[in-house]
């Protein structure tokens, strides 16, 4: 039978392992910190961030901006949840949407508008607003699917990814589009008598 090692060199023989093992240690961050980047490099790889609920607006109204022809929705003394602006001159008169809610880089969507008489879909895109990116959309101030904007009552707007924003019935949202579209109407107007039809 082989002698039993002597119980004083056991600590010295086991030393060297034990080193290794917590320099191993030591190399490693913690694991704490290795599952927030890989939850975070997952989330991006899923697509566009979504927010998960949708604001409350029983409170909030709409209000002129101080930019002329625009205005904007949302609690009184916080930051607005959407605006409306008609923007352009000439031929080229838009009626710009912008819903404050963060977005990806040149992420592409869909808003629905149900309400007033009218359920329309229009395309709206990620807008880089200096401070972060927003969704926006432009569209031509005569474009009929507007219409679900301009009536009274109330309107729910929903983009997926950025919850559904109920608009409390008002008459500004609809007087600043109809006003938009007269300033569009005599270019087209002026433009049909420039070039009448053949008779």
């Amino acid at each position: 039978m082989l002698p039993r090692p002597s119980p004083a060199i056991l600590p010295a023989a086991i030393l060297p392992v034990a080193m290794l093992v917590v320099a191993v240690a030591a190399c490693r961050p913690p694991a704490s910190d290795g599952y927030v980047q890989r939850i975070d490099m997952a989330q991006q790889a899923r697509g566009p961030r979504v927010e998960m609920t949708s604001p409350a607006t029983d409170d909030a109204v709409w209000a002129d901006s101080r930019e002329p022809g625009r205005i904007v929705f949302g609690q009184p003394g916080h930051r607005p949840l959407l605006s409306i602006a008609c923007t352009g001159s000439g031929e080229n008169v838009f009626v710009e949407v912008t819903r404050y809610a963060q977005t990806d880089p040149r992420a592409q969507g869909m808003m629905a508008l149900v309400g007033n008489g009218h359920v329309v879909r229009l395309k709206i895109d990620a807008a880089d607003s200096g401070r972060g990116w927003l969704w926006r959309g432009r569209y031509q101030a005569i474009d009929p699917r507007l219409d679900a904007l301009t009536g009274a009552r109330r309107l729910e707007l929903t983009i997926p990814g950025a919850g559904t924003l109920v608009l409390q019935g008002s008459p500004r949202p609809g007087a600043l589009i109809e006003a938009c579209r007269r300033i569009a109407t005599p270019v087209r107007n002026r433009g049909a008598q420039e070039h009448p039809p053949p008779m």
